[in-house]
């Protein structure tokens, strides 16, 4: 009768555990899917403030080109 209750025991603690890790198992892909998307999401990003960067700069050029056409005229 021990054994059985150790064995019934054992049953139960394997059982929790494949639950356990079944859970987990789900977790992991779910969370590496977001993952996909964050990556994603950042690149789309990360190309953005490239554009906006690229386009500060010619601004910049432009602001100096006028600046220059100013000063030429006044002198």
């Amino acid at each position: 009768m021990q054994t059985q209750t150790t064995l019934a025991k054992l049953n139960d603690k394997i059982s929790n555990i494949l639950e356990h890790y079944s859970a987990l198992k789900h977790e992991n892909e779910a969370l590496r899917i977001e993952i996909v998307k964050i990556k994603a999401e950042s690149e789309i990003k990360n190309q953005e403030i490239e554009k906006l960067i690229e386009q500060n700069t010619m601004k910049d050029l432009e602001i100096e080109e006028i600046v220059e056409k100013i000063e030429s005229i006044m002198v």
